[in-house]
């Protein structure tokens, strides 16, 4: 039986040379007739055959490479015109269809465009020239197709001289939704400014920016790539080659760059992403030679081939890598497969395009389903003329089952949507109007009508846009292999009014992530704390990764800059991710600097009690007398502890309270005990002095109650006024890179300037008085002891200055705490100190005999010292001569320098000592 159904095959394939067709019906793939025409243009064949590099003669040649895919598309057709003529949405007016097969070329589409423009009824195929179309009645009235953009774009010129209605259904080129070059164009599908768009935003969040894309050289490749480019750049992605095929099979130079364009993918190793924009008859050739060549990598496929299921069968497709694809959105096409099982119940008597399937199946009997395909498109290039037999061609049509495999799901939808905006328009236009005559309206009239129409499709509504788009968004695939075969999965569905992909679950989720293992990058991707440095000569996507400065930092991977922290309140290390918090700093309480400052300011504290209870149990004693009395040393002594006290406000957290207080505090207490010891000072030059004049100015100068009221008002009156107009604040200070300074601002350093400058010339006068009567009797000499405080307060102050000003963070009142304690205890040492010791080490001589004993030790030594300094005086000056001098001479100048030392002693005792300032002066005058 197998025998007898190869040898009826036989006589049916007739062996025959090409012919191009005879008569314009010949040109006709499918027709059936109707009220109203729809024309139809599909490129159900490859290429036209040619035996020449170009054409000689103006003739339609034999077209070749049948195409199962478009085959399906033009009974899609027909298939969407009788589901509306079985329907009521035209009551008694029915709908016919001339299908035009154009070869995939552009010269065949505009020859079955000029029969579409042909006078209707006109038994000459004729197209009259005319003015006015408004009343011209053509062929048919409107047109559905073409598949490819260039193709659609010449036969859209042609039809606006009619404006007659044309519906396309997979050609995407972005110049068609110009309505001033193209205004009888619509389509059912989205421009492909949405789904370059898509691609570039998939491009972008899978991490990639270093692709290569393939296009055709024609206008919708071209179009597609200037508008990918400028998507490209828009998301940060760069095109490390672009590679254009030639667009028709039949240029005899498709083979050569196919070949170039591979050896140029291998070279870019680095470019594992590619985009193409191809036909599938391109990639279908591609792929194969890329599988010789064992090329893996990433490809993105554009609605043209991406659900085509003659690619997804090529043998071992699955060596090429990965592919991702957008297609048109999908609908409900199982009538479609249902009318599919049912082929072989067609008329095939005015349906070349079935005899001739039947003919290529009967030649490919025991070819597996796979194959199929490949084995109708290679019978078909072989141009081979056939015998029509019904009975075998209704043997081979049960044999249809594949047919679904090659059914593209994305274009049927479109292709019905096509048909059914058409139906729903011209129902809109037949309610007022005899359709069933031909002539109840023009073609033009119908693309009014069109535009506006509202029309639906398994329950959902649609219309077109402004441009004559229907905007229905995409499907985004995925091929996965199952069970030995590659299939085409849906992956998620792209939104184009909020350019989003809509993801349906968690296993479509890890498909997006898995994506992002595949790394196609001109260079190493920069970590978080890197930015990408670019040079002038480099692509911006090839760059180096350079770590962010300090006070800088990125937080993304690829970042182009680092961000700058806020440097008031933030900081960042070098190679940061993150900005840290700068840390709030002080001296604080717990800072074991603060506490060993704390520790001895409080031992100052405690010396200071400790010397005032010595003092105060040791009233009577001539030590405690000498040294200006008790209530002069208890003012000292208050002033040394609010000294040491100050510095505690230098410590804790800033506030304006202790900013104000702690220089004012310590500005007048430190004055006050300056005051004091000036006093003292003042009091001992008094006491020594044996120049008359001196000391009758030092008895008008010396008012110590008046002196020390004077003086400390006056740092009163200069701490007053610095805190009324100038006065120590808070503040914050964010100059440092990783810490927040709190400290006390002083408002004015002229003012601040101001106040120890005057303690400093306070100490300086009181130094100038201590250092002439440092001579003091040895036990009870605190002028010596003044001197070298005084001089400890200048050293301290001196160095102070320097460090002060180069010193800064939070230790900063460190050091003016330090100050204080060095030039506190020196004073309060040199001048207490020494007493205490003579008070409880020497008890002996704190007594009234031994300090008379010393006074008239020191004061004998003193006036032989006077003596002899005026012997030798008159001696040089020839005055008086030794020889001369007479015992009553001697006595007159000793009595006299001994009158004057006993004055001097007299007065110190009444000042310091009152018991023993009463009865010293007379004895020691009588004595003398």
């Amino acid at each position: 039986m197998a025998l007898l159904i190869i040898l009826i095959t036989c006589f049916m394939i007739i062996l025959a040379t090409s012919q191009p067709c005879q008569t314009p019906d010949d040109f006709v793939a499918a027709t059936s007739p109707g009220h109203i025409t729809i024309g139809g243009l599909f490129a159900i064949h490859e290429k036209m055959l040619s035996s020449e590099d170009y054409p000689r003669r103006p003739q339609i040649q034999k077209c070749v490479g049948f195409e199962i895919s478009v085959f399906l598309q033009t009974l899609a057709m027909i298939h969407s015109i009788e589901m509306i003529n079985n329907s009521t949405l035209l009551s008694g007016v029915k709908l016919g269809y001339e299908i035009y097969d154009t070869c995939t070329e552009v010269t065949v589409a505009m020859a079955a465009t000029l029969r579409f423009l042909s006078k209707f009824n006109c038994s000459k195929e004729t197209v009259e020239f005319k003015c006015d179309y408004s009343s011209y009645m053509p062929r048919v009235k409107a047109v559905i197709g073409s598949g490819y953009s260039e193709i659609t774009m010449a036969v859209s010129r042609m039809l606006n001289l009619q404006l007659m209605p044309q519906v396309g259904y997979e050609s995407t080129a972005e110049i068609l939704s110009d309505k001033i070059r193209f205004p009888s164009f619509l389509r059912t599908v989205p421009s492909d400014f949405h789904q370059i768009k898509a691609m570039a935003h998939l491009i972008q969040k899978s991490g990639w920016n270093w692709i290569g894309i393939i296009t055709t050289d024609d206008d919708y490749g071209r179009l597609a790539l200037n508008t990918f480019i400028i998507q490209a750049e828009a998301n940060n992605v760069c095109i490390a080659f672009k590679e254009v095929l030639p667009a028709f099979l039949s240029d005899n130079t498709i083979e050569v760059r196919i070949n170039q364009t591979l050896k140029k993918i291998i070279l870019e190793a680095q470019v594992n992403v590619i985009v193409v924009f191809l036909r599938q008859f391109h990639v279908f050739d591609l792929f194969n030679k890329a599988i010789e060549m064992n090329i893996n990598k990433m490809w993105i496929a554009s609605d043209n081939w991406s659900t085509a299921t003659k690619i997804t069968t090529i043998p071992n497709v699955k060596k090429i890598g990965k592919v991702v694809g957008f297609t048109f959105r999908r609908g409900n096409i199982s009538a479609f497969h249902s009318f599919l099982q049912n082929l072989h119940l067609l008329p095939s008597d005015s349906n070349k395009l079935l005899h001739e399937y039947a003919m290529h199946l009967s030649a490919c009997t025991y070819v597996k389903d796979t194959d199929l395909s490949q084995c109708i498109f290679n019978h078909s290039q072989r141009t081979l003329a056939y015998k029509a037999n019904k009975a075998i061609e209704r043997n081979f049509f049960m044999r249809n089952d594949f047919l679904r495999d090659y059914a593209e799901p994305g274009l049927i939808h479109s292709i019905q949507l096509a048909v059914f905006a058409l139906g729903y328009a011209i129902r809109d236009l037949c309610q007022a109007r005899d359709c069933q005559n031909p002539n109840a309206f023009q073609p033009w009239e119908l693309l009014g009508v069109l535009k506006n129409v509202t029309f639906t499709d398994g329950g959902n509504s649609f219309h077109f846009d402004a441009h004559g788009d229907l905007n229905t968004g995409y499907d985004v695939v995925l091929w996965k292999e199952i069970n030995g075969h590659m299939t085409v999965t849906k992956m998620a569905e792209y939104d184009l009014q909020n350019d989003v992909f809509i993801i349906p679950d968690q296993e479509t989720k890890n498909e997006f992530r898995n994506l992002k293992q595949i790394q196609s990058k001109c260079s190493k991707e920069c970590s978080p704390g890197q930015m990408k440095k670019t040079t002038r000569s480099q692509h911006i996507c090839c760059y180096e990764c350079e770590n962010c400065p300090e006070n800088h930092y990125s937080n993304q991977t690829d970042m182009p800059h680092c961000l700058l922290c806020n440097n008031e309140t933030h900081w960042a290390p070098v190679r940061s991710t993150v900005c840290f918090e700068k840390e709030v700093e002080y001296l604080n309480w717990n800072d074991s600097l603060a506490i060993l400052l704390l520790i001895l300011s409080l031992l100052g504290i405690i010396f200071v009690l400790v010397v005032g209870i010595i003092f105060t149990r040791n009233l009577n004693t001539p030590v405690v007398k000498s040294s200006g009395g008790l209530r002069i040393c208890y003012v000292i002594l208050l002033c040394h502890f609010l000294n040491f006290a100050s510095t505690s406000f230098f410590i804790g957290e800033p506030q304006d309270f202790t900013c104000k207080t702690r220089q004012t505090l310590f500005g007048v207490s430190f004055t006050l005990c300056i005051s004091c010891i000036l006093t003292k000072s003042l009091k001992i030059l008094l006491a020594f002095s044996f120049d008359p004049k001196l000391q009758k100015f030092l008895k008008c100068l010396y008012k110590p109650i008046l002196i020390i009221f004077t003086c400390t008002s006056i740092q009163v009156v200069i701490c007053t006024l610095w805190l009324i107009f100038a006065a120590p604040t808070v503040e914050v200070n964010v100059s440092l890179p990783r810490v927040i300074i709190l400290e006390c601002e002083e408002g004015s350093i002229l003012a601040f300037g101001t106040m120890l400058g005057y303690i400093a010339i306070l100490a300086f006068i009181c130094f100038i008085f201590a250092f002439k009567g440092r001579k003091l009797p040895e036990n009870y000499n605190e002028a010596k002891f003044i001197t070298f405080g005084m001089l400890i307060y200048f050293i301290a102050w001196i160095t102070f200055i320097p460090i002060y000003a180069t010193t800064f963070g939070k230790y900063v009142p460190a050091v003016e705490i330090i100050v204080i304690l060095i030039s506190n205890y020196g004073i309060l040492c040199c001048t207490f100190f020494p007493k205490c010791y003579v008070i409880i080490c020497k008890q002996d001589i704190n007594t009234k005999s031994a300090f008379l004993k010393m006074i008239y030790s020191y004061s004998s030594h003193s006036v032989s010292s006077i003596a002899m300094s005026h012997a030798s005086l008159d001696s040089m000056n020839g005055n008086v001569t030794m020889t001369n001098l007479s015992s009553s001479g001697k006595s007159a100048t000793w009595q006299k320098s001994k009158d004057l030392q006993a004055q001097a002693f007299a007065h110190t005792c009444r000042e310091n000592a009152t018991s023993v300032s009463k009865t010293l002066p007379r004895k020691r005058i009588s004595s003398i």
